[in-house]
């Protein structure tokens, strides 16, 4: 058997554990019975079975109690232990007078209780485990998601700097620059200049792995677009809306510039009258909310996806999201009214000065 890929199945390791752990009890205490020369087989297949049902009555409390705080959290593994080990000893009471003493009823009900903390330290250790073993689980799976998202964002990287610099992207840029020192505009040429090695040096010192904050993310495309801007000159109009309490909450690196990309390459240039790109974040609750619209032609939408194949910044913004977020995310394509497309974003707010 594969320890690593029984230990990434919870379901199965929980029942093996659970199922070999109670039978080892069996085990042990019908040895010592055994040595005692006592035959008590039923009332320790009693006092197994019941063990087990309990722990997994009391596996969906201590699931509860995995996402309260650190002081509520021990507080209920004590309480929720102690409860389950009390029941348990009172099981065994009971079968134990049944068996060996056909129905035997004490004077006071206290008596059932007798001996429950040894049976709520055993409930407690099996708590303990269950813990123990969650939380080696949890922090493999956080250092493999890591692991994934360090290779992923590297991969990412050499993608976006691909993007970047592309030929067709570089020479409509230069040639641009070209156009404005023949007339003699030096003054807006050199602008462009530094708008472009400003863009570039952004794209490359940024650490892909960690997050940036919208504010810095909005400068940047800022530069990316004046760049376009010259390209396309009034045919691309740009209009960003971003609420000032999201203006320090954190995203991951270079996350709108494909996003603008594809609406340059598949709405603006389309247009001969050219078209506005829009871009909105906003928060709602714990979530930061990204949208990007244009008014281009559009495309075919399957399931909240483009059903064109290609552009590669989007598919690159997808991995990047479901690495870093797993499930936490959405990303929605639709359409725009009364034409274009809008990408949703959804991400967790988290802000900058809080980390």
């Amino acid at each position: 058997m594969n320890w690593h890929k029984l230990v990434e199945d919870k379901q199965k390791l929980f029942w093996l554990l659970q199922i070999s752990g109670w039978a080892g009890y069996g085990i042990a205490n019908y040895l010592g019975a055994l040595m005692h020369e006592k035959d008590n087989i039923y009332v320790i297949l009693f006092s197994c079975t019941s063990g087990f049902v309990l722990t997994l009555l009391l596996r969906f409390v201590l699931r509860f109690a995995w996402r309260m705080p650190l002081a509520k959290m021990v507080l209920v593994i004590l309480s929720s232990s102690y409860i389950t080990g009390v029941i348990w000893a009172i099981s065994k009471k009971v079968s134990y007078w049944e068996y060996y003493k056909h129905g035997f009823r004490p004077e006071s009900w206290v008596s059932y209780t007798g001996y429950s903390v040894g049976s709520a330290i055993i409930i407690l250790c099996w708590s303990g485990l269950y813990f123990c073993i969650k939380y080696y689980q949890v922090l493999q799976h956080e250092k493999e998601k890591a692991l994934k998202a360090t290779n992923m964002a590297q991969q990412a990287q050499l993608k976006m700097l691909r993007y970047q610099l592309n030929p067709h992207f570089l020479f409509n840029t230069l040639n641009a620059i070209s156009t404005l020192i023949l007339l003699e505009e030096n003054k807006t040429a050199n602008a462009m200049v530094s708008k472009l090695s400003d863009f570039l040096r952004y794209s490359l010192d940024k650490d892909p792995i960690k997050k940036t904050t919208v504010e810095q993310e909005i400068s940047a495309l800022t530069l990316y677009l004046d760049i376009e801007k010259v390209r396309f000159e009034e045919r691309l109009t740009v209009q960003i809306d971003v609420e000032p309490n999201c203006l320090n909450a954190l995203v991951p690196s270079l996350i709108l510039q494909p996003l603008i990309e594809n609406s340059v390459k598949y709405a603006i240039a389309m247009l001969d009258q050219g078209g506005t790109i829009t871009v909105k974040i906003t928060s709602f609750g714990r979530d930061l909310l990204i949208e990007v619209s244009d008014n281009g032609p559009g495309a075919d939408i399957i399931d909240g996806q483009l059903s064109r194949e290609g552009g590669v910044g989007l598919a690159n913004t997808k991995e990047r999201l479901l690495t870093l977020y797993e499930g936490n995310h959405s990303f929605v394509v639709s359409h725009n009214e009364p034409t274009g497309l809008i990408i949703n974003i959804r991400l967790p707010l988290e802000i900058a000065n809080e980390q």
